[in-house]
């Protein structure tokens, strides 16, 4: 089942998918808790970050270590963690938030 909260990561320096990148999803209760986390698969994506499906309303972050994902490819980059805080404001949407990457930059937005 996908869950209702999901990424994709693009490398938009290599233009291909970002593969094998470790991915947390966190939920803001008083302090951050982890809630999920996953590896994005051949396309770039973690389809199944949320164990049960829908996402509860409130604030959460997703977290991705993009610092590991260059050192595989023996690069350096200036954001070795990339955290993306959101909210989500309706359980019953589905939130996919992708993340478009390069060594220098990144970018992001609530794609569909």
């Amino acid at each position: 089942m996908k869950s209702s909260i999901t990424t994709h990561v693009l490398d938009t320096a290599s233009g291909r998918p970002a593969r094998a990148m470790s991915v947390a999803l966190e939920r803001l209760d008083g302090s951050f808790i982890e809630v999920g986390k996953g590896i994005t698969n051949e396309d770039g994506r973690v389809l199944d970050l949320l164990p049960g499906g829908a996402a509860a309303t409130g604030t959460y972050r997703l977290t991705f270590d993009t610092g590991a994902h260059y050192n595989a490819q023996g690069k350096t980059c200036f954001y070795p963690l990339v955290s993306i805080t959101f909210e989500v404001t309706a359980s019953d949407e589905h939130y996919h938030v992708p993340l478009l990457l390069s060594p220098y930059a990144y970018s992001t937005y609530r794609g569909s």
